[in-house]
């Protein structure tokens, strides 16, 4: 079982004007996919408090990290920056799979700048903010996080064996 951090970026959630509800539906999934949920937390669409937030968890060795918000095109959606901060190898894999099967449902997937990344031994992966677009994407690469986690902390994963989703 490998543990798992949801870190919500939203203003208006962070200053209780607004319910996150993407964050706790993202963490049910996690939860029923098998994994060991440490917390979630809420942070504002500040650089340096998601850099903070991520640091800290990837500190705390949790191996998948996941964002909800900040992965569109308004001014102050910068989660996909302050992830790049932090992560020391880029995932590209995992954003185009997420915009792929997003673009399957709506033409506006091509503009989510999600990412994905390494940082130390964990994974982090960034989601939109929308419940409906965060369960969309999460549930496109969620079969294979578990077999790149195997590889990253340092199990038997054999990448020629199709895992079961």
């Amino acid at each position: 079982m490998f543990t798992a951090k949801v870190i919500t970026v939203s203003d208006r959630s962070y200053r209780g004007e607004r319910m996150d509800t993407a964050g706790p539906m993202v963490a049910e999934m996690l939860c029923d996919a098998g994994y060991e949920l440490t917390e979630r937390v809420i942070v504002p669409d500040e650089r340096e408090e998601i850099v903070d937030a991520l640091r800290a968890a990837v500190k705390e060795d949790i191996a998948l990290i996941v964002t909800t918000g900040g992965t569109g095109f308004a001014p102050r959606d910068i989660t996909p920056e302050a992830t790049m901060d932090v992560v020391e190898r880029a995932v590209p894999g995992i954003g185009e799979a997420m915009r792929y099967a997003s673009l399957q449902i709506t033409p506006r997937a091509i503009l989510s700048r999600a990412t994905a990344g390494i940082a130390g031994h964990s994974l982090i992966v960034n989601l939109p903010g929308s419940p409906k677009a965060a369960g969309e994407n999460l549930e496109a690469v969620l079969g294979a996080l578990h077999h790149g986690l195997e590889m990253l902390r340092g199990g038997q994963a054999d990448c020629a064996v199709q895992q079961n989703a």
